[in-house]
């Protein structure tokens, strides 16, 4: 995925999901994410609130660890995984994903089902 963030119009306020869905992989602040999607740093956590339970950075999280899932099922390489869902040190994305499957990044990859 390129690195480029996918915004129409940063300087005035954007869908905030969808904006989230395609950048979720880019290596940005919660404070850029805000820019980029034409919100101050209070306005994009009060917005994010509508949308999620979630923090921004928990959700963010969250939904790298569900993309890397995926890719990890379909016999992607770990590493490669790890950097191409927006982590950027493969033993924290291992320790957090164990913690949230249950199971390695390893064991995904070789078709193991989660404990949780």
């Amino acid at each position: 995925m390129p690195d480029t963030i996918q915004s129409s119009t940063p300087a005035r306020k954007i869908d905030l999901q969808d904006f989230m869905e395609k950048n979720y992989r880019s290596d940005m602040s919660m404070a850029e994410f805000a820019k980029a999607s034409g919100r101050s740093l209070s306005t994009f956590k009060r917005d994010f609130k509508k949308m999620s339970v979630l923090s921004p950075e928990r959700w963010l999280t969250d939904r790298r660890l569900r993309a890397a899932f995926d890719l990890l099922r379909r016999g992607r390489r770990v590493s490669d995984v790890c950097f191409d869902v927006g982590f950027k040190n493969v033993s924290h994305f291992s320790a957090i994903f164990k913690k949230k499957f249950g199971i390695t990044p390893g064991e995904t990859r070789k078709g193991m089902t989660p404990q949780k």
